[in-house]
């Protein structure tokens, strides 16, 4: 009877017992999640704090409105008929009075956004929001309305700075952009299709992201649609980061990829439009390119990083500094040149007039060259090749590459500036898979200076031909490299 009696006994206190493990390991998990729910930002305290300096910005175009000359409906009537190629009707005319007035009447232009820098009325926002623009109108979150003057816009940086006479408006605190981190909430204040103060949020998803000529930009993923132009990227401190430029979209919406001008450019940028409504940047005058892989390896450079001169321009600070189609600039007043874009960012800061250091490699060697900054200016054309030509010269030693050559004539060499080099009369095989055609002008072979037929000779008799050759050419006004692979 014991026996029988404790057991049913040890059973409940089993079932007990497995009961509350089953209760533990469904509460334990929770802990860490109920931990993960607090740790999630809250952007409350940011909106109350940032929102009152983010403003509305809607632009205004006056447009000619001449009044029709003819009778009543008589436009709209000849357009259906020209629409559909009926035969014009032959409508009597009224004469025309005199003296009409033509109406000018203003229509709206496009809705952004803007956030105040200065208590007195500075503010910034995009280019591209005031381009264009006849009148620009500034609202307040307090509703207060503004016609606002453009004090500057930068179409490269695509930065504005508008001035609305106001005192003792909430300026925004503007962060450390270099202490930005890739992961790190973000926040977007702006008027979206015009729906005014409208709050986004989302994490940055890079930095430094080359879209842009002369700024890098900060990608997120917080929603940025049309009317989200021109405001603020904020971060978790309350501070402005960046101004809401672009996104990336196949329909004109947002796809989940936005851009944003990093504050510390900027800032720059603005500075300049108040001091003096425009801003002055830095020029070299070379046309530059990506330096590949295959190139760098082929040129003894290693890695493929600086820049690759296809031209320098006419009468620019480089060709003053003895820069040559074909170097590749791998550093400025020192900094090095990791991508092809980072040199006109460089040279864009640099203040003009002032002498700055290139270094550069050239067929094998590195070299420092001193050179002037000149301000930025249009772009000059280059002179295209023209002229009496020598008869083509098709050797062994080319025709193992697909080559056939002819000299280039005096005449040409000043008018193309360079010192030397071939023109290629027929690519084929081996030199056309490369890219190279008729008209191009050899200007090194295996990181050797071909001046004459008789240099390319030379240079070829020597190189392996079952090895590739890398190839330094003009085509027009562009100068670049190729890499000829022989058929194995």
């Amino acid at each position: 009877m014991t026996s029988i009696a404790k057991q049913p006994m040890r059973t409940f206190f089993m079932a007990l017992a497995l009961t509350g493990a089953t209760l533990a390991a469904t509460v334990m998990p929770l802990q860490p999640a109920m931990a993960q729910v607090r740790a999630l930002p809250d952007f409350t305290e940011l909106v109350d704090q940032v929102g009152p300096s983010v403003v509305n910005i809607r632009t205004l175009e006056k447009l000619s409105n001449r009044v029709p000359t003819g009778a009543p409906g008589e436009e709209e009537m000849l357009e259906f008929f020209k629409r559909f190629g009926l035969p014009m009707p032959n409508i009597p005319r009224q004469a025309p009075r005199q003296n009409r007035p033509q109406q000018e009447e203003e229509q709206p232009r496009g809705v952004g956004s803007g956030f105040i820098l200065t208590p007195d009325g500075f503010i910034m926002t995009n280019a591209h929001v005031v381009d264009g623009a006849d009148e620009v109108l500034v609202t307040l979150t307090d509703k207060r309305e503004f016609k606002a003057r453009i004090v500057g816009a930068d179409k490269r940086s695509d930065v504005a700075v508008v001035k609305i006479e106001a005192t003792g408006l909430p300026a925004v605190r503007v962060g450390d952009v270099s202490r930005l981190r890739v992961g790190e909430w973000v926040m977007a204040i702006g008027s979206p299709f015009g729906l005014e103060n409208s709050v986004t949020a989302g994490i940055v998803s890079a930095k430094q992201r080359d879209t842009g000529d002369y700024l890098p930009l900060i990608q997120t993923d917080v929603a940025i649609n049309p009317g989200n132009s021109g405001g603020p990227l904020i971060n978790m401190r309350g501070e402005v980061v960046g101004i809401n430029s672009q996104i990336y979209s196949r329909s004109g919406g947002y796809m989940g990829i936005s851009f944003a001008i990093p504050m510390d450019e900027a800032m720059r940028v603005s500075d300049q439009l108040r001091s003096s409504g425009r801003v002055s940047r830095g020029r070299i005058g070379v046309q530059i390119e990506q330096v590949s892989k295959e190139v760098a390896e082929s040129i003894g450079l290693g890695k493929p990083v600086g820049a690759l001169v296809r031209g320098v321009e006419s009468g620019s600070p480089a060709e003053k500094a003895g820069v040559e189609a074909g170097d590749i600039i791998t550093r400025f007043d020192g900094k090095a040149i990791e991508k092809s874009t980072d040199l006109p960012r460089l040279v864009g800061g640099t203040k003009p007039g002032s002498r700055s250091t290139l270094t550069v490699f050239r067929r094998g060697a590195t070299r420092d060259l001193s050179i002037v900054i000149a301000e930025i200016e249009a772009d000059k054309p280059t002179a295209k090749a023209s002229g009496r030509e020598e008869k083509s010269r098709a050797s062994a030693a080319g025709q193992a590459f697909g080559l056939a050559v002819s000299e280039i004539t005096d005449a040409q060499k000043k008018e193309l500036k360079i010192r030397g080099g071939v023109k290629v009369d027929a690519a084929v095989d081996a030199a056309a898979r490369a890219g190279l055609r008729e008209g191009d002008i050899l200007l090194a072979l295996a990181n050797v200076e071909v001046v004459s037929v008789k240099d390319f000779e030379a240079v070829l008799s020597k190189h392996d031909k079952s090895k590739p050759l890398n190839v330094l050419f003009r085509r027009g006004e562009w100068t670049q490299y190729a890499i000829i692979r022989p058929v194995r």
